[in-house]
């Protein structure tokens, strides 16, 4: 996880739980590739512990592992 992302989960009142709630309860709903690198990054939907949405945007590393950039309330 970013800073970034720990950050606004933090300004938005979410904890690691929730995002972790909106990745596995979430779907894709975008798909954006960065112009610079080429990558990917996947923006998810879905729901925190206590039910409210959350949107997860993340990416996939060189090395394969899940980087979560950022979260926020829709």
């Amino acid at each position: 996880m970013t800073l970034h992302a720990e950050e606004e989960m933090g300004e938005d009142g979410y904890s690691v739980f929730d995002v972790e709630s909106g990745i596995l309860s979430g779907e894709i709903f975008e798909r954006q590739k960065e112009h610079a690198t080429a990558e990917w990054k996947y923006l998810l939907k879905g729901q925190s512990v206590a039910g409210d949405d959350v949107v997860v945007v993340a990416k996939l590393s060189p090395t394969g592992k899940l980087v979560i950039m950022t979260v926020y309330r829709p």
